[in-house]
């Protein structure tokens, strides 16, 4: 009877060996049984909360992305506007420049001016000096500007020098004051 003991005590042993054996397997990558538990609570959430992570780094890029163009293209509407500070920005509105006798205002190619007070005249070292776009003729060197009327340069050279005490041009385009 010790004989069928000791056997009855190894097939237990064995059966137990196996059950362990198999328990340690369970849910392993050769055995993928996965429970609702797991799935529930670990599994979920870490998927949930790499998925979170993926968004709000994608979202961050985007808004980063958003912000740099919105900057760039509020300097580009700014310039466009006047909205810089200084003299000779490239400007789309006129701007106030007070003058005193004898200061020169050069302007760029495309620059326009329209004298508001005061009196100026051409400086132009050949003809024609300023194109008078009221009238749509042209002023010469040493002629004087009309109030009220707009002139455009046309050549790099030309300006406007201030011939009273005060003189104030609305200006819009580049130009340096000399």
């Amino acid at each position: 009877m010790k004989h069928k003991w000791k056997i009855a005590a190894a097939v237990l042993c064995a059966v137990a060996l196996v059950t362990v054996a198999y328990a340690a397997t369970a849910g392993s990558q050769g055995d993928p049984l996965v429970t609702l538990g797991y799935l529930n609570n670990i599994f979920n959430p870490q998927v949930e909360k790499q998925v979170d992570q993926a968004v709000s780094a994608g979202e961050n890029a985007l808004r980063q992305d958003l912000d740099q163009a919105i900057e760039e293209w509020d300097e580009q509407v700014q310039d466009a506007m006047g909205g810089g500070s200084g003299q000779g920005g490239s400007r789309a509105v006129f701007q106030v420049v007070t003058l005193s006798k004898g200061d020169v205002l050069v302007g760029d190619v495309g620059c326009e001016v329209m004298l508001r007070i005061g009196t100026a005249r051409c400086v132009s070292d050949s003809t024609p000096g300023l194109i008078d776009v009221s009238e749509g003729g042209t002023l010469n060197n040493g002629q004087n500007l009309v109030t009220n009327h707009l002139y455009m340069v046309t050549i790099s050279t030309r300006s406007v020098e201030a011939t009273s005490n005060t003189v104030k041009v609305l200006v819009r385009g580049p130009y340096t004051v000399r």
